[in-house]
């Protein structure tokens, strides 16, 4: 796709309220540094806040079914995406598949608009993590794996047939092998003594050089680097920071996430930004920051927990952006997008199947203006006049899932690409 400049369309310091998909479509190319996301694990579980904590009110379902709109967007993978179509076929439960076409979707869009030098850290626990890495790997690529993060923390109780769970999994890729990384240091081990004696190569032998002391060359204010697996304690009901969301992550977490793989004024974005912690974490580290969630309620925790501690005003928005790094296009039903579209689609419907003559076909979008779709040619297709009156002002999604639900369906025999 034909783009220009490519700069951040939106504000800093804004909260999105409603679905993050719509809105991500809606953001130009390129444009963010950083990417923490903690989506819905697929626990099969429903969380809300304690009533009389800050946060009471914010609620969501973490269970998953698979709808016939689910089918359609796999459908609509399968032909741009065949690695992700072939990890989210191999899943062996249709919750699983619901959720992974939930996720994939949107992080194809995080790809999109990630810099070349940015970096996605995905939080989840181990039960999806093992998909959750193929998906990534398929988006990604393998190549732009950096590390699997453990979040380790102390907690009490044990499993009565199995080990106790005190772990999450980040999963941390970059969108290039050029990212930005800046080493963390943690504090060394109590019982770390240091040597007394610095070493030295002697005849190819190391041995002890006694006029360097190591205390002179190790460095106690930094610490020693640290590794994939992080001790940092989960926020405690007593805790300051604690908001009563349930599944808020401590600030100290996402501290050394947004230090390690940005800069200052750099842009950082949690799609589902929750406890509003990314967005406060940025605020304190002087990196500018989007944040996205479907509830209400968390916007209004950002915006109170973002006032409260930083003293700062904050921009909350309802609205899709539009994207602004699009060159100017022609009228999405021009004569040229008509002629271009059916000579690629041969003169078939893209919804039926059906073959017609170039008059009897209209151009149309398959990801709708209404939810971040665009003018440009890889997000029109041709439709026959039955099919654009199903689908309307819908997506085209919605169109392969009416039409799939009639009892003797059409093959469809082409496909337009996603966007």
């Amino acid at each position: 796709m034909e783009t220009k400049e490519k700069k951040l369309n939106l504000a800093d310091k804004t909260i999105f309220m409603g679905d993050n998909l719509p809105i991500m479509r809606g953001m130009n190319s390129e444009c963010v540094d950083l990417i923490y996301l903690d989506p819905p694990f697929n626990s099969n579980a429903n969380y809300a806040a304690p009533i009389g904590s800050k946060a009471a009110g914010a609620e969501f379902k973490d269970t998953w079914t698979l709808e016939d709109v689910d089918i359609s967007w796999l459908d609509l993978m399968e032909a741009k995406y065949p690695a992700m179509h072939r990890v989210i076929q191999a899943t062996m439960r249709n919750s699983d598949k619901a959720y992974l076409i939930y996720m994939a979707i949107r992080l194809i869009e995080m790809h999109r608009i990630l810099k070349n030098t940015g970096s996605i850290y995905l939080h989840c626990d181990p039960t999806m993590s093992h998909y959750l890495k193929l998906l990534m790997d398929a988006i990604f690529g393998r190549k732009n794996f950096r590390n699997e993060i453990v979040w380790w923390y102390r907690k009490f109780g044990q499993g009565r047939k199995n080990f106790k769970k005190d772990h999450d999994v980040i999963l941390y890729y970059s969108k290039t092998e050029n990212c930005k990384f800046t080493p963390q240091y943690v504090p060394f081990a109590p019982k770390t003594k240091p040597a007394k004696y610095g070493r030295k190569i002697q005849n190819g032998r190391v041995v002890e050089d006694k006029t360097v002391l190591m205390k002179d060359i190790r460095d106690e204010s930094r610490g020693t680097v640290a590794g994939n697996t992080w001790e940092i304690s989960f926020v405690r009901y007593n805790s300051k920071e604690n908001t009563g969301y349930r599944t808020q992550k401590p600030l100290k977490l996402l501290e050394r996430i947004i230090q390690a793989s940005s800069d200052e004024g750099d842009i950082v974005l949690d799609p589902f930004c929750g406890g509003a912690t990314t967005c406060v974490a940025a605020e304190r580290l002087g990196r500018g920051w989007i944040g996205i969630d479907f509830s209400p309620k968390a916007v209004q925790l950002v915006e109170e927990r973002i006032k409260e501690e930083l003293y700062q005003d904050i921009r909350a928005l309802k609205h899709t952006p539009k994207r602004t790094d699009l060159r100017k296009l022609p009228k999405y039903n021009s004569p040229e997008n008509k002629k271009k579209l059916y000579g690629e689609q041969m003169g078939y419907c893209n919804g039926c199947g059906i073959h017609f003559n170039y008059k009897n076909l209209d151009v149309d979008h398959i990801i709708a203006l209404a939810v971040g779709g665009t003018d440009h040619i890889d997000n029109l297709q041709l439709l026959c006049g039955h099919c654009n009156s199903i689908k309307g002002q819908r997506g085209q999604e919605y169109l392969i899932a009416r039409l799939n639900s009639y009892s003797k369906p059409q093959p469809i025999a082409w496909n337009r690409k996603i966007n």
